[in-house]
């Protein structure tokens, strides 16, 4: 990559200039034409991403949380322009799948400048009129906000315990709501349930993978549909995730998710999905308000990563 264009997009909320200066000069010497853009509080990073491949950059280094992620892989899809990501927020989720090195800003770097490109799908979700894309997950209910934003310090003493704690939380605050949905174009379908998570890649934080199916470049989608309702459904859908979805498949005991009656995984390229409830529905972990319906596609292969 000698002479390569870079653009460094970076949210200074989220780190120091000039320590972020000081990496970048140390990683990348005279050979390569490095050219900076501030994220603002009303453009976390498209419109600084689109300067960027306007400008003919070769690789655009996003530098922030989820949101500056997100923003510039949106503003990348489709084009020969490859996302590089140094994490600096929470829940790292797409750089955590990725296997980028987190809380070292210098060895994400390196690894940006040395990793070979590859291609990755991209998720888009619409809904009220807008289109965003998404790199992990959508959806509402027990959400991907909780389970990123579980204690690190508590996941560290607790594994597990701390997700199922955190859960159990959530569980509290769901309601069962009618949710009517149609796949990849086919004859919708009603059913009740109180959580959904569609995504891209399934990793949250500590290892643990909430869509143990998602693949990040096999055009698909993973759906995860929650319907437990009272106690004992409720262990049931732990059972599924910790034990089944998690501890067996770390020993290989199972090759594909497994699905319970009140816990499904399919795997879809386009989903409909209409709430008879109105719900806080997140992007990659991020609130973007309540929605009544939404349509999901995938973009297969595109986004190139580095």
């Amino acid at each position: 990559m000698t002479h390569a264009r870079i653009g460094i997009v970076w949210n200074p909320s989220k780190v120091e200039q000039a320590d972020l200066h000081d990496a970048v000069a140390g990683v990348f010497d005279d050979s390569y034409d490095v050219r900076w853009w501030e994220t603002t509080p009303e453009d976390p990073g498209r419109g600084m991403a689109r300067e960027a491949r306007a400008d003919a950059r070769d690789l655009v280094i996003a530098v922030g949380g989820d949101g500056t992620v997100r923003a510039v892989a949106e503003a990348l899809a489709g084009s020969e322009t490859a996302l590089g990501i140094v994490p600096q927020g929470t829940g790292n989720l797409l750089a955590r799948n990725l296997e980028v090195p987190l809380n070292d800003v210098t060895a994400a770097l390196e690894r940006i400048r040395d990793a070979e490109a590859r291609r990755i799908d991209l998720g888009w979700v619409s809904y009220d009129g807008t289109e965003h894309a998404f790199a992990v997950m959508v959806g509402f209910g027990i959400d991907a906000q909780m389970l990123v934003e579980t204690d690190d310090d508590l996941k560290s003493k607790a594994g597990w315990l701390a997700y199922v704690e955190a859960m159990g939380r959530a569980l509290a605050g769901t309601e069962m709501t009618e949710i009517t949905l149609a796949i990849d174009g086919e004859k919708a379908v009603a059913l009740r349930g109180h959580t959904m998570l569609i995504g891209n890649c399934g990793m949250v934080q500590g290892g643990i993978r909430l869509l143990p199916d998602a693949v990040l470049d096999d055009g698909k989608l993973d759906v995860l549909m929650v319907s437990a309702d009272g106690a004992l459904q409720w262990l049931d859908t732990l059972r599924s995730f910790v034990w089944d979805n998690g501890i067996r498949r770390l020993f290989g005991a199972t090759d594909e998710a497994v699905s319970t009656d009140s816990t499904r995984h399919l795997p879809v390229e386009r989903i409909d999905v209409e709430l008879a409830t109105p719900l806080m529905f997140e992007i990659d972990g991020e609130e973007m308000g309540e929605v009544s319906a939404f349509e999901v596609r995938v973009e297969p292969g595109a986004l190139l990563v580095r």
